[in-house]
């Protein structure tokens, strides 16, 4: 496996050059929409081929090796099957065969119609005082619908299913993986819209929709933890059928209801099993942390990824990574891990 990080800052930051320092050498990207209006005319859409391969050509100039895209176009018209599904779906087309064209081999895609990643607070005392987000469903309980109204769960499914018989296709001759996110939190219905990617069972049902290998799942480990209590388990089920496309590491303590973020460190999931699990399936794709305390003196432009709290989460990772890869070499397992150095 390949630890790497999101560059959530635009251009060579400073902090590109820090994860270097350190060893790591993957990347996450997001639609460069910076590119649109720069070196590119300011019709094209961040997903064209130009200000996509400007924005690859630039990461790998500062020393990565761009592996997945964590971003999409606009899908809550395929999401929820309303008008504007195909024109949206043609945007989503462009992408998967662009980041074949450019190499870029995943696509990380949620289902979470009208409302994304959610939080309630991102200022809850956690270890030593350092700044935690979490959710709180009471806090949204009595929340009025949102303007989609109500949202089936059969509707999602059927539109997951639409989606994926016409993406799967394009994606497998692209050479590009589709990687499903968990719903977070995994909790259904939020303000009328349900979720229904919470569970083990569920992305299992999703993957048997197309069976493919380019229709795989990201593990975004924390949304796991909070649907199952095995988590290595999970990491079995589905690296074993080779789904695995994308890894989240991180983690949380509580239930989907009422949970706080926390520490790699001091969650509720045994994260030295994860890498184990990991390691035993022969997962080969990108793992990156993901959501860390902020930190006294840090700063976080964007909730859960502040500068020191990263660096703790990708050295806490790297150490558990090279002490599975000793064992496992030091037992005579024949699969390996590759860890920048």
């Amino acid at each position: 496996m390949q630890l790497a990080e999101i560059l959530l800052e635009p251009w060579t930051h400073p902090y590109w050059k820090v994860m270097r320092q350190i060893g790591v050498d993957g990347a996450v990207g997001v639609l460069p929409r910076h590119y649109s209006d720069w070196r590119t005319s300011a019709a094209e859409k961040p997903w064209e081929y130009g200000p996509l391969a400007l924005y690859k050509h630039h990461v790998e100039d500062a020393g990565f090796r761009l592996g997945v895209i964590e971003d999409n176009p606009p899908m809550d018209a395929i999401r929820l099957g309303r008008e504007g599904r195909d024109e949206e779906l043609e945007d989503v087309l462009t992408l998967i065969r662009n980041m074949g064209k450019l190499e870029i081999p995943v696509f990380c895609y949620n289902w979470m119609a009208v409302l994304s990643w959610l939080r309630t607070s991102i200022g809850l005392p956690g270890r030593g005082g350092a700044l935690v987000s979490g959710y709180d469903h009471r806090v949204l309980h009595e929340a009025s619908l949102t303007p989609a109204g109500e949202v089936t769960e059969e509707e999602l499914w059927g539109s997951l299913r639409w989606f994926l018989e016409r993406a799967v296709p394009v994606a497998e001759e692209a050479g590009v993986k589709l990687a499903l996110h968990p719903d977070d939190p995994p909790l259904s219905p939020i303000r009328g819209v349900a979720r229904i990617m919470r569970s083990v069972d569920a992305f299992q049902r999703a993957i048997d929709l197309v069976p493919s290998v380019a229709n795989g799942i990201t593990f975004c480990q924390a949304n796991f933890a909070l649907m199952e209590s095995d988590v290595p388990s999970a990491i079995r089920q589905f690296g074993t059928q080779e789904r695995i496309h994308f890894v989240h590491f991180r983690d949380v303590r509580g239930t989907a209801d009422n949970f706080v973020e926390t520490f790699h460190d001091e969650g509720q999931t045994d994260m030295l099993e994860c890498i184990k699990a990991y390691y035993e399936v022969g997962f080969d794709g990108m793992l990156r942390t993901d959501h860390v305390p902020l930190l006294d003196g840090d700063n976080a432009s964007v909730p859960g990824y502040s500068w020191n709290g990263r660096l703790f989460a990708v050295g806490y990772a790297k150490g558990l990574i090279e002490a599975v890869a000793a064992d496992a070499a030091k037992s005579g397992m024949a699969a390996y891990i590759s860890v920048a150095k």
